[in-house]
């Protein structure tokens, strides 16, 4: 008797552990399908939207992918490829989806005053690399 209840908890117990793990795997999918999922509009009609590369019905120009807003990007601390426009989970490892960070760089010889650049560079006065300034949120 005591074998059949323990046969039955066992039973029990792994079915429900194979449930919770199917359920995570299909968010973890969803998630990830999400993330991969680019947004193309029209340079000139911003109501035009596509999932896909096209042309704009209304004037026929190619639609342009658009960027991730920074403010309401989300990435994997072990995975920089991986972004979402919602916090989540990283379908590659689990881990959870942080803020990104607004980074600044200049010169760190200041030829250009304080002028600054979203991207890692060389400045185009006088060819030095540009250094990390500042981060913002």
């Amino acid at each position: 008797m005591k074998t059949k209840i323990l046969i039955a908890v066992l039973s029990i117990g792994l079915f429900s552990a194979s449930t919770m793990f199917a359920q995570e795997k299909e968010q973890t999918k969803m998630n990830h399908e999400h993330m991969e999922k680019a947004t193309y509009t029209c340079p000139m009609h911003a109501d035009v939207k596509s999932d896909k590369p096209g042309v704009c019905p209304k004037c026929g120009m190619d639609l342009k992918k658009m960027e991730m807003e920074m403010d309401n990007a989300y990435t994997c601390p072990m995975h920089a490829d991986v972004k979402s426009d919602k916090p989540g989970a990283c379908p590659k490892c689990g881990m959870d989806l942080k803020k990104m960070e607004k980074v600044a760089y200049a010169c760190p010889m200041k030829c250009e005053g304080e002028k600054t650049y979203d991207k890692v560079g060389s400045c185009p006065k006088c060819n030095m690399d540009l250094k990390e300034i500042e981060k913002k949120k």
